[in-house]
């Protein structure tokens, strides 16, 4: 089973409730999830996200270039959450969806991996490491980051916070 990277945008009344009633989010992000199942939507437009594999590997390049805000993770635990896949979900705020966002405008996914070599993922034992053994190349991982940043910046420009998880 792979480990996926997921996100839910939400209002701040969302988020507010989320984070009292952990099981009303679940509830609330899986009908969205099933919803997305039918309609394709484009990252700016879709209120749930997932980054396939590349969370670990974006992780591991936006800590390594400085960045401002734990867009992999969330920053904030929502006490007594059930584990969602492989743990609890954590949050952003507005504020920091809206610092993320403005800091992905500056840095692009190309910049981000720029100079990157898949042997470095590979030692430094970023997921999937079978993947940086083979030598593949880093655009999954660019291409999963450009979708992110479409994503963070509608929910920045909606006011918006952010629910995370690895499911």
């Amino acid at each position: 089973m792979s480990m996926i990277g997921e996100y839910a945008r939400v209002t701040a009344a969302e988020l507010d409730r989320a984070t009292g009633d952990p099981e009303w989010a679940l509830k609330l992000v899986s009908g969205w999830w099933e919803t997305a199942g039918e309609e394709a939507q484009e990252p700016d437009e879709a209120r749930c996200l997932d980054i396939d594999k590349a969370w670990d590997a974006l992780g591991f390049l936006l800590r390594r270039a400085g960045f401002p805000v734990d867009v992999v993770h969330g920053e904030e635990a929502i006490a007594d959450a059930e584990d969602w896949g492989y743990g609890p979900p954590r949050y952003l705020a507005p504020a920091r969806v809206r610092v993320a966002a403005d800091a992905m405008a500056e840095l692009s996914g190309a910049s981000l991996v720029s100079g990157v070599a898949p042997a470095e993922l590979a030692e430094a034992e970023v997921y999937p490491v079978i993947v940086w053994q083979r030598g593949e190349s880093l655009d999954y991982v660019s291409e999963h980051y450009e979708r992110l940043r479409l994503f963070f910046r509608a929910a920045a420009d909606d006011g918006e916070g952010m629910l995370i998880w690895l499911g």
